[in-house]
């Protein structure tokens, strides 16, 4: 049986005060901090690489998911792991060995994600998925924050979940307490949110609340 995760995009925070950020995170729940990695290539926006995961790290204990929105995951992934990344996740898109890319992110020491965008199939990403820890299903497109929750991706949580029951299956884009049941039922654990829960007037309760129905809807036997 998996169990929730929830992670606070830090693309919602104040970058002036990403350490701080982080722990505050840490102090109302989160189990991740999820770093997205954007390099104004594989997606238009340009946001955070390496050189700052490097200088964070000594600052948090937390769990570094770092998403990799990048063309060429393949020459990121030493940098990577020097800064101190405990997930490295690229996406299927941006590679064609992600079979070698997986073994290879593992040999240094790095758990290992894969994403999918919304309109990528699933089929995608199951014939790897016993070598990975964790797959993030997209249901939103990437490289902005604050855009509207894709509830049809859900089916791909669906088919993940009932091939791989303890799999670590990550959904990002626009979730937040009017959807979250919707991908808890699916079998997302892993959930990532950004304005839901930064904007919230209580991040906490909201941390609450996902970590709360994720739990609920796993299976009792």
């Amino acid at each position: 049986m998996v169990h929730a995760k929830i992670a606070p995009s830090l693309l919602s925070s104040d970058f002036a005060r990403l350490a701080d950020e982080c722990e505050r995170m840490l102090s109302l729940g989160a189990d991740y901090l999820h770093m997205d990695v954007m390099d104004g290539h594989f997606v238009p926006n340009l946001t955070l690489g390496a050189p700052i995961i490097e200088c964070l790290r000594p600052h948090t204990k937390g769990f570094l998911d770092c998403h990799l929105m990048v063309s060429h995951p393949e020459q990121w992934v030493d940098d990577f792991a020097r800064a101190g990344t405990d997930l490295f996740c690229f996406h299927i898109e941006a590679t064609t060995d992600a079979s070698a890319l997986i073994d290879r992110v593992h040999a240094l020491n790095m758990k290992c994600g894969i994403a999918i965008k919304p309109k990528t199939p699933v089929a995608s990403v199951i014939p790897l998925a016993h070598k990975l820890d964790q797959v993030l299903v997209m249901t939103v497109e990437p490289g902005f924050g604050g855009q509207s929750f894709m509830p049809e991706c859900m089916d791909k949580v669906r088919e993940l979940r009932a091939q791989f029951p303890d799999l670590d299956i990550e959904v990002d884009g626009g979730l937040a307490p009017e959807n979250i049941e919707v991908a808890a039922q699916a079998g997302a654990n892993v959930i990532v949110a950004g304005s839901s829960i930064f904007k919230a007037s209580s991040p906490r309760d909201v941390i609450s609340l996902f970590r709360k129905t994720v739990n609920d809807a796993q299976p009792t036997a």
